[in-house]
């Protein structure tokens, strides 16, 4: 009986330490998913990254979603206004997660920390540009971590899911991904055509790698949508409103919709694409004796845009035998 009962405890013992172990294990390598956006300072325009993140966490109910500001201007601005009493009182809605937002580095650190080892990042990046590369050396320089044994490297698998428009290179082919995002602004192009007006859109640019891909995406939406005369400038790089105003005139454009291209509807939306100052979009373009009608709608706001990101981060965990 005796020889019974230890045995039965020693089996006992034995299947608590294999579950326990296996718990370990699951929980080391718990899986996360960071929404890198560059970010906003205006509260109105938080909507955007607000639904792209509720789109993503109704897709992926059992992994954890954490937001990243890439933009250090834009997290100082919020980590300053974390002791404005005044300011929160005027804005009383808005996430504890944005007040305190953190960079991607500190956002991966304190997900490592606390056992998430599989780790996606997916950018809200418009394309493959100055902010996107930078996050990519983020991701290969911690990837490049090694230690002397391979079990105590901090991540099983850190990836960086591709922007918007998708990314250069073999995998996936770029002009493949403007499908998707051109059929999503199909409620933009309904809203030039309720008011027989030209689409304009202002995207943001950089000066450090080619913007081409807005010519580029420019044409596709052209071709989709033949009946209605679409124009995308840049803030920063080619083309600019300079290139967008001689397009206009040159179609003899008499009324036009202008939107940001831009993930949500912030600085650049408010003040350079919409503002009253003499430089912005809207009245330079009304100079030339064109109707404006300016839309102060983020491109997160979309749900079929944010429905995209939510693809792209099935397609590099699928890439990567990730399952969510």
């Amino acid at each position: 009986m005796n020889k019974i009962s230890l045995a039965s405890v020693i089996t006992i013992v034995a299947l608590l330490l294999g579950s326990m172990s296996f718990a370990m294990e699951r929980q080391q390598n718990k899986k996360a998913i960071v929404i890198a956006c560059f970010g906003t300072t205006y509260p109105s325009a938080l909507v955007s990254i607000t639904n792209i993140q509720n789109e993503i966490k109704k897709a992926f109910p059992g992994v954890e979603v954490k937001l990243a500001f890439t933009s250090n201007i834009i997290r100082n601005v919020w980590h300053k206004r974390q002791g404005d009493k005044k300011f929160f009182s005027q804005h009383k809605n808005i996430p504890k997660e944005i007040v305190y937002v953190k960079g991607p580095l500190a956002t991966i650190a304190d997900l490592q920390d606390e056992g998430y080892r599989t780790i996606i990042v997916q950018p809200t990046h418009i394309y493959a540009g100055e902010e996107y590369a930078d996050l990519e050396s983020y991701i290969n320089g911690l990837n490049a971590i090694k230690t002397i044994k391979p079990k105590y490297r901090p991540f099983k698998k850190l990836v960086l899911g591709r922007p918007l428009l998708g990314k250069p290179g073999p995998r996936y082919d770029y002009h493949e991904d403007f499908i998707p995002a051109a059929k999503a602004l199909a409620p933009d192009i309904e809203l030039a055509r309720k008011n027989h007006a030209a689409l304009v859109y202002m995207g943001h640019g950089n000066e450090f790698y080619s913007t081409g891909i807005y010519i580029e995406f420019q044409q596709a939406l052209r071709k989709m949508y033949p009946d209605t005369r679409i124009f995308i400038g840049t803030v920063e790089g080619f083309p600019s409103l300079d290139d967008v105003v001689r397009g206009l005139t040159h179609s003899g454009v008499k009324k036009v919709v202008l939107k940001p291209f831009m993930i949500v509807a912030g600085d650049h939306a408010n003040n350079d694409m919409a503002g009253d100052e003499s430089d912005s979009w809207k009245m330079v373009i009304k100079s030339k004796g064109i109707k404006v009608i300016p839309v102060l709608q983020g491109l997160g706001e979309n749900r079929n845009i944010a429905k995209i990101f939510v693809q792209h981060i099935k397609d590099v965990a699928k890439d990567n035998n990730i399952e969510l």
